[in-house]
Formats: structure tokens, sequence, C-alpha cells
């Protein structure tokens, strides 16, 4: 079953994220990963505003997104990013066929 992670981030500084964007895309890659949304425009329709950039990545199940997120690749990344964004990150199994919200 496909799994997502939801990541969620207030960037203080975009040139020095840039270098962390820079690199994610082929560390999500070597994991069977792919952006399904990448930061974009946003709209708060219910709860508190979302301000923050949200990105989704899909990965063929929950083990591959967990070994991607603790892979020592992916910490060199984090490390750029670490003084520049406020990040949550969240890892969820996706339901084949679900309907409703």
């Amino acid at each position: 079953m496909a799994a997502y992670l939801i990541y969620r981030a207030a960037v203080s500084d975009a040139d020095a994220y840039a270098a962390y964007m820079a690199r994610t895309p082929g560390i999500i890659a070597q994991f069977g990963g792919r952006f399904l949304v990448r930061g974009g425009r946003t709209e708060t329709l219910e709860g508190e505003p979302e301000e923050r950039r949200t990105i989704v990545v899909e990965f063929p199940d929950f083990e591959a997104a967990k070994a991607f997120y603790e892979s020592p690749v992916y910490a060199d990344a984090r490390r750029l990013r670490s003084e520049v964004a406020q990040v949550q990150i969240v890892i969820t199994d996706g339901e084949p066929g679900a309907t409703g919200l």
C-alpha cells in the first residue's frame, strides 16, 4: 500500500533553503518516491490558517518512506535546512479506494 510523506515548512531564508530543495528530488527517487505536491498556491478552507510550504510525496509503502527519512543521505540534506526552516513531517498510509473526507 502506498504511503505519503506530508511535509510543511516555514522558510526563513529562501536562498539557503534552495540548496536543500536541489538535493531532495534525487534522494526521494532513490527510495521510490515521487512528488505529488511541491509548494504552490494554498488556501485554508477550515481551521487555523496554513501559511507553510506544503509538500506531499508518494512512496511505494510506509517502510520506504521511513527508510528515506532515516537514511544518512537525507540526514545530510536535512542539515542544509536546519537553520533556515521550521518543519513538520508526517508519514501516513494510503487507503486504496478511500472515499469521502
